[in-house]
């Protein structure tokens, strides 16, 4: 996999995750504990992506 085709599917994986978390936050049935676990993972999703265009410009 290319670097490019890497960080196509980590940016759909952190829409996704966005998302989520949006219908999370709407509905009242979900706990604060599984909001935080969304944001932990989408957090570390745009870490890697982050990391990758900083890695790429170089």
């Amino acid at each position: 996999m290319t670097i490019q085709a890497h960080l196509e599917s980590l940016e759909k994986k952190h829409g996704a995750l966005e998302e989520r978390l949006h219908t999370a936050l709407t509905s009242p049935s979900v706990d604060d504990k599984e909001i935080a676990e969304i944001k932990r993972h989408k957090l570390r999703i745009k870490d890697e992506i982050e990391r990758l265009r900083s890695s790429t410009r170089h």
